[in-house]
């Protein structure tokens, strides 16, 4: 029998987002108004766990692996930043206690998965440290969307497939320049040879069916330079 539906990896992370969402509205008008960062740029390190959905599971994290990226952000305000970034994980599964049967009978795989994106990111209040007039936040939550390109390798062939990253995260502000956060990141990968296996089930391809999913929780450290000019624009 195959069964068919969103994990609960999926479900819980809509419900994080409706209730950011909800709450963020009750922020009064004048505190959702952003301000100029001091900094441009921002570079970091990320490190946490990565999991897989597919043919060959059905518990994103049933058997998790190792991930780490890099991350660069241009920050436009303290509220919108475009993000660049490259992941590399170790990705593994099996049907054993999958609930999909496959013809095939018992599989299993391994595979190394890379992974480079482009995000925009909100915060969801003013980050930074600073003056009490621009109401900024050492620590605020932030979702991100964008688009990028996988490739897995799984027994020396490799495939190559779009992404589209959703991602949401918290972030702290430990000094001026330096930050901490925790992201979690769910991937739809618009390919199903992510295991190396295509169609297993022999069920028609949809949005869900036969399109794998990647996911990585991961905790981070940025760095920020190149400090702007507040006085460039300045007419005397």
């Amino acid at each position: 029998m195959i069964r068919w539906h969103l994990p609960k990896a999926t479900m819980t992370l809509v419900a994080v987002i409706a209730f950011v969402g909800v709450s963020s509205q009750r922020v009064s008008g004048q505190s959702w108004q952003s301000f100029e960062e001091p900094y441009k740029f921002d570079f970091g390190l990320a490190m946490g766990m990565a999991g897989y959905w597919g043919d060959l599971s059905s518990n994103m994290f049933s058997d998790p692996g190792l991930a780490a990226s890099a991350l660069f952000h241009y920050r436009f305000d303290a509220r919108w930043l475009v993000r660049g970034s490259f992941t590399g994980a170790q990705l593994s599964g099996s049907n054993k206690n999958a609930e999909n049967v496959v013809p095939a009978g018992m599989l299993e795989f391994s595979a190394g998965f890379y992974a480079l994106d482009a995000r925009a990111e909100f915060n969801f209040l003013n980050f930074g440290i600073g003056e009490t007039y621009k109401q900024l936040s050492r620590c605020t939550p932030y979702l991100g969307l964008g688009l990028g390109a996988a490739m897995s390798r799984v027994n020396k062939e490799s495939h190559v497939a779009m992404t589209i990253p959703m991602s949401f995260g918290v972030k702290y502000k430990i000094s001026e320049r330096v930050n901490l956060g925790a992201e979690w990141t769910f991937m739809k990968v618009f390919g199903d040879k992510v295991d190396g296996y295509e169609n297993l089930t022999g069920v028609a391809t949809d949005f869900l069916r036969h399109t794998d999913w990647v996911s990585t929780i991961q905790l981070y450290f940025t760095y920020e330079f190149g400090r702007r000019c507040v006085a460039c624009n300045r007419h005397e």
